[in-house]
């Protein structure tokens, strides 16, 4: 648990969502704003134990409590018959968290770890919002948005998948997230914090939170490959590789071994997104809701290639939906070959026009005061703070 003690009957906002750092940066960027427009608010974060939460809010000034709650693990019947049994753990666990924070109102941005703390806020009363990133959502924004007062979505195609009860209460937000602002540092002074080269372009490859081995095969496969075009592509680019904690020592010591890897970076994990975005001129990553957006709102063009075993495929559906304005190209896994996919990145970063517009395209499309408008929007649903 994080700061500890009762919490006093002031105005307190519960966030629940993570699991992985798709539904967690969301709830941490409404948080962050949440305390700007209302400094005398307290958020408090319920997450899971196994989740990204537990390891990103220990580093967090920010009160917190983890519970046993877990998700279903695809082929993994033994350990999914303890899921129902964790989840009521948590549920009833949320109902004494919420009742000791005397929470005012529960924002849920979606994963298994949401689910208890969502449930709880139903069973109690407390106003809910729901904020869902992805092109189809989760299920627990399905069937939590059955009692919600405020459905905060990313993209329009999301609304069609909600109950029809839900539907009118569904607005187009955007998905919340750090905005983009003036960092302290300079394109140059970012190069040298991660090695790279200011005068050479940046191809970012990035798994989303957890890394993907297929993704970091795709890429590796092809590199081991020596063509001319290759030579060419390393006359300009560089690449700044986020490999996944898990997968970080074998890919570092594989990547160590191409003849020439001086312009490739690998890097396990990256806590502030944002360095990265700024130096990025194309990037190759998966489709999850929290990646495409930042993408969008730094104006990055993107090759997704989307995780085939997301829920619902959401993935591939924020893919299209992004390439279906231009911003991003989409490209299926299943049908996917080192080659087919390295003649794709050798054409595209030899074409400075169609980057320009790629980019273009993001930022046109972007939702960069999505934090604040949703945090604005259900505000309406907190008291009003007392005077003294």
């Amino acid at each position: 648990m994080g700061l500890g003690g009762l919490v006093d009957d002031s105005s307190t906002v519960v966030f629940a969502g993570g699991g992985t750092g798709g539904h967690f940066y969301p709830a941490l960027a409404l948080a962050n704003e949440l305390v700007n427009q209302r400094p005398e608010v307290r958020p408090v974060f319920i997450g899971a134990s196994r989740g990204i939460e537990s390891r990103l809010l220990p580093g967090k000034s920010i009160e917190y409590s983890l519970l046993p709650v877990r998700g279903w693990e695809r082929g993994q019947i033994l350990t999914n018959l303890g899921v129902p049994w964790a989840l009521l753990k948590s549920f009833l666990s949320a109902i004494k968290l919420h009742k000791r924070y005397n929470s005012k109102l529960v924002i849920v941005t979606g994963g298994y770890s949401s689910a208890p703390a969502g449930l709880a806020a139903v069973m109690l009363g407390i106003p809910l919002v729901l904020q869902e990133q992805n092109a189809h959502p989760g299920v627990t924004t399905r069937v939590l948005s059955l009692w919600a007062k405020q459905i905060h979505v990313a993209f329009s195609e999301a609304i069609s998948h909600l109950p029809e009860k839900a539907r009118t209460l569904a607005l187009i937000s955007g998905c919340p997230i750090e905005p983009p602002e003036k960092l302290p540092l300079n394109r140059k002074e970012i190069c040298e914090k991660f090695g790279l080269d200011p005068k050479f372009k940046v191809l970012l490859v990035t798994g989303g939170s957890q890394g993907s081995v297929a993704l970091n095969d795709l890429i590796l496969r092809g590199l081991q490959e020596q063509s001319d075009s290759q030579q060419t592509f390393f006359s300009k680019w560089q690449i700044l590789w986020v490999a996944g904690l898990e997968n970080y020592e074998l890919l570092n010591r594989e990547v160590n071994e191409i003849e020439d890897c001086s312009r490739i970076r690998v890097l396990p994990y990256v806590d502030s997104m944002p360095l990265v975005l700024k130096l990025a001129d194309l990037a190759v990553s998966r489709a999850g809701a929290m990646t495409t957006s930042e993408l969008l709102a730094w104006g990055v063009p993107a090759i997704l290639i989307p995780l085939p075993t997301a829920a619902a495929n959401h993935q591939e559906l924020n893919a299209l939906a992004i390439q279906e304005f231009g911003a991003a190209l989409y490209m299926s896994q299943m049908e996917l070959t080192a080659s087919k996919f390295w003649a794709e990145i050798y054409q595209l970063t030899d074409d400075d026009q169609t980057l320009s517009q790629m980019a273009s395209q993001a930022m046109k499309n972007s939702k960069p005061d999505a934090t604040s408008k949703v945090v604005s929007s259900m505000l309406k649903l907190l008291p009003e703070p007392r005077g003294d």
